[in-house]
C-alpha cells in the first residue's frame, strides 16, 4: 500500500496513527506530498482529483481519499471492530470522529485565513466563528472525557490529532486552561506509540 501525506496534516497524522494501531505501518510506504490550497499539487491530482492529503492506494490498486474512509478500510484489512466498534459503541466512535474532526476543519480554515489571505482583507468575524467551533467542541470533548477511561477508538484518536494540531499550528492558544479532564486524558494517550510516532512537523 501507498499513502500519500503531508507531515504537518492533522488529517494525514490521523491516518498514520490508525496503521500504527492496527498494526499495518509496515505495510505502508509514506509519499511525502506537500499541498498548498491555492496551488494544488500536480504530483497528487491523478491519484486524488481533490488533490489532497491523505491519500491511500490500497492493496487492489484502488486509491481511497478522506482519512474517514481510509481508517475505516485499514480497520477491516486488520480484521475489523478494533479502531471501529460494532453495536451501539460504534455510533459513538463515529460521533467523536465527527467532533475531532470538526475542530481540526475549523483549525485549518482559521489558519488559512491567517496565513494565506492578506492582512488587510482578513475577515474578523470567519476568524471568530472558527475559534467558536474550536472552543466548543472542545468543551464538549472535555465534558465527556472523564468516562474515556482507557478506551481508544476512532473517535479518541480523532481528537488526539485535532488537539496535536492545534498545539502544533496555534502555540498561542491554551486549550488546557478550562479543560482539565481533557489535558490529563490527553497527557495519557500523547505517549501512546501511534501518537508519539506520529507528532506534525513543519
Amino acid at each position: 500500500m501507498k499513502l500519500w501525506y503531508s507531515p504537518p496534516s492533522p488529517f494525514a497524522r490521523k491516518v498514520r496513527a490508525a496503521a500504527i494501531e492496527l498494526g499495518l505501518a509496515e505495510r505502508i510506504a509514506l509519499v511525502n506530498t506537500p499541498v498548498v490550497p491555492v496551488k494544488p499539487n500536480p504530483a497528487l491530482i491523478p491519484e486524488n482529483p481533490l488533490v489532497k492529503v491523505p491519500a491511500l492506494e490500497a492493496e487492489d490498486g484502488t486509491v481511497l481519499y478522506d482519512s474517514r474512509t481510509i481508517c475505516e478500510y485499514l480497520d477491516a484489512l486488520a480484521g475489523g471492530n478494533r479502531l471501529f466498534p460494532s453495536g451501539a459503541r460504534r455510533w459513538d466512535a463515529l460521533r467523536r470522529q465527527s467532533l475531532g474532526d470538526g475542530v481540526m476543519d475549523a483549525g485549518i480554515l482559521r489558519r488559512y485565513e491567517l496565513l494565506l489571505r492578506p492582512e488587510p482583507l482578513r475577515w474578523d468575524d470567519w476568524l471568530k466563528g472558527q475559534q467558536a467551533k474550536i472552543d466548543f467542541g472542545l468543551d464538549a470533548a472535555e465534558r465527556e472525557s472523564g468516562a474515556w477511561g482507557d478506551a481508544f477508538d476512532i473517535g479518541h484518536l480523532t481528537i488526539a490529532c485535532a488537539l496535536g494540531w492545534l498545539e502544533f499550528r496555534f502555540a498561542d492558544f491554551d486549550w488546557r486552561a478550562k479543560r482539565p479532564g481533557l489535558d490529563a486524558w490527553y497527557a495519557r494517550v500523547a505517549a501512546r506509540p501511534s501518537l508519539a510516532q506520529t507528532v506534525p512537523t513543519a
